[in-house]
């Protein structure tokens, strides 16, 4: 037998249309950010309890949590404050049809102040009405 004969056409082309997809979501968690509409930030987040958000201050469970934390780093109903989100995908990978790992670079920019940049790894869950975040390891 010469050569590989098997098509992995089809599977780059669900790859794309999944990381399409993810980034649609990461455009629409950073607009939220940036326009101060917490809802909206947040809505990327699966609503069950048992999504995790991990800091280097612990394990938070559930968008409530999640918020408040939030809320309680920032003053998001300042603009000048809150500053300007935006991201960067450093990886992505499938982890079968209803999974995915994304990884990218978050930077938040403040007038007037260094820029605050971390790395973010996000697992994602396939739900009917989109992908949403079930683990969040921000750092």
């Amino acid at each position: 037998m010469v050569g590989n004969t098997t098509n992995t056409a089809p599977a780059q082309l669900a790859d794309a249309t999944v990381l399409d997809a993810i980034e649609t979501e990461m455009d629409r968690t950073a607009a939220g950010w940036n326009s101060g509409d917490m809802a909206l930030f947040l809505s990327v987040y699966s609503p069950s309890r048992q999504t995790s958000f991990v800091t280097d201050k612990g394990l938070l469970r559930g968008v409530p949590a999640m918020e408040a934390m939030y809320r309680q780093a920032y003053d998001f109903d300042d603009a000048a404050k809150r500053g300007t989100l935006s991201f960067e995908r450093l990886d992505f990978r499938p982890l079968g049809p209803s999974h995915a790992l994304y990884i990218a670079r978050y930077t938040v920019a403040v007038p007037g102040a260094q820029p605050v940049s971390g790395v973010t790894s996000l697992v994602w869950e396939r739900y009917a009405e989109g992908w949403r975040i079930i683990a969040d390891h921000s750092g």
